[in-house]
């Protein structure tokens, strides 16, 4: 269970220090905006990725690049604690939603005090935030209290796939992770994050010529139709269960009976358990046309962030932290995954929403609060040294 640490950290003097280097935080910040980094474009990622291996090098980190052969690589940077004990983990991301050029369009500015542009708050701050909180560690109280690993991943933004295993053996390992992803609205923290399962249905019909044979065939399209009204029912909002048809697509012409149609859907939960539920219930859809065949692939790829002592007992630390930081500092549930889903899945004591302040992840008017950036890497400068 994490508590203070008997030997408290000078907060003042910290949140000091980081104030009078905001401009250096800023200017770190948009170098990362401008340096692309699209989740399906490795030679941006790689390239960002050695950025910022060696912006942490500088800091006294040793990094490991986790080489990929399609896929971005993955940076791992380990710093040394002052004793012997297991680490803690801050976890992230550096890809973002945005293709190569968007800074044509959407520029990189600051004005009335916001720095805007595409991945800034989700979650290329986040990453300022980290590197100059462990700054602030070495400079203002030497070493932290116990080693700290960085894990900065670059497949967040698509399903994690060649980063889960990493992430999660790595975290196996650490006392506890915080997650520097963007904070919730006022900068809340996140201590809670839904599920997320994706499915495909794919149905077989006959096809028939709709206007000479229209009897003979049996439609793909109006099977899926049926099956989507299933799905639909599904939904249950008391629970904080979703089910979302996303995407449809079937058919090959007007006047054919559609022998195929395909439906992808999205899957949110509040609990492990309703997850299992769910994904039994989606795999056990049947054709309401015998004549037609239904199959589904997928389940939860993302188990569900719970609320559980050790994140609330987490949550509370950050929350003493804050007041000594000259801050009030609450918590929210929110229905996006992370990879902190991961860790929390493992039973590893996870915060997440430990990056920037801002608004508008994924959108154009994406931006982070510019003052806020030395006060969440004093909090969470402070987190590091008071985990016990």
């Amino acid at each position: 269970m994490p508590r203070a640490k008997q030997e408290k950290l000078d907060y003042g003097r910290v949140l000091g220090w980081l104030r009078e280097r905001e401009r250096e935080m800023v200017a770190s910040a948009q170098e990362m905006v401008l340096r692309e980094s699209p989740s399906n474009d490795k030679a941006a990622c790689d390239e960002l990725c050695a950025h910022l291996a060696g912006e942490f090098e500088c800091l006294g980190g040793e990094v490991k690049v986790h080489g990929q052969p399609a896929a971005g690589n993955h940076l791992q940077v380990n710093f040394a604690g002052a004793r012997s004990q297991a680490p803690i983990l801050l976890l992230g991301h550096y890809d973002t939603v945005y293709q190569l050029g968007t800074l044509n369009k959407m520029r990189c500015e600051e004005r009335d005090g916001r720095l805007y542009g595409p991945g800034i708050f989700d979650m290329k701050a986040g990453i300022v935030q980290m590197m100059f909180a462990l700054w602030a560690l070495r400079e203002t109280a030497g070493a932290p209290p116990r080693p700290v690993k960085v894990l900065l991943v670059s497949d967040e933004e698509v399903g994690s796939a060649t980063s889960r295993d990493i992430t999660e053996k790595l975290a196996s390992k650490c006392a506890a992770v915080l997650v520097c992803e963007p904070s919730g609205p006022g900068g809340a923290l996140k201590t809670a994050r839904k599920g997320v399962g994706s499915f495909t249905l794919t149905v077989t019909g006959k096809a028939a010529h709709s206007g000479l044979d229209f009897e003979k065939g049996h439609s793909a399209i109006l099977e899926l139709a049926h099956q989507i009204q299933a799905i639909s029912r599904m939904t249950d909002l008391k629970r904080g269960i979703t089910l979302n048809v996303g995407t449809v697509r079937g058919g090959t012409r007007i006047n054919v009976v559609a022998d195929e149609a395909v439906a992808e859907l999205d899957l949110r939960v509040a609990s492990k358990q309703h997850g299992a539920q769910m994904e039994r219930r989606v795999h056990k859809l049947r054709p309401v046309n015998p004549s037609c065949k239904v199959e589904i692939a997928g389940g939860i790829n993302r188990p569900p962030l719970e609320r559980s002592p050790q994140v609330a007992a987490l949550f509370k630390l950050a929350q003493q932290i804050a007041r000594e930081l000259g801050f009030r500092l609450r918590e929210v549930a929110v229905g996006g995954g992370s990879d902190g889903n991961f860790t929390a899945g493992i039973g590893i004591p996870t915060l997440d929403g430990l990056g920037a302040v801002g608004d508008g992840a994924h959108a154009a008017h994406e931006h982070i609060v510019t003052a806020e950036l030395p006060r969440r890497a004093a909090l969470l400068a402070g987190l590091m040294q008071a985990i016990q």
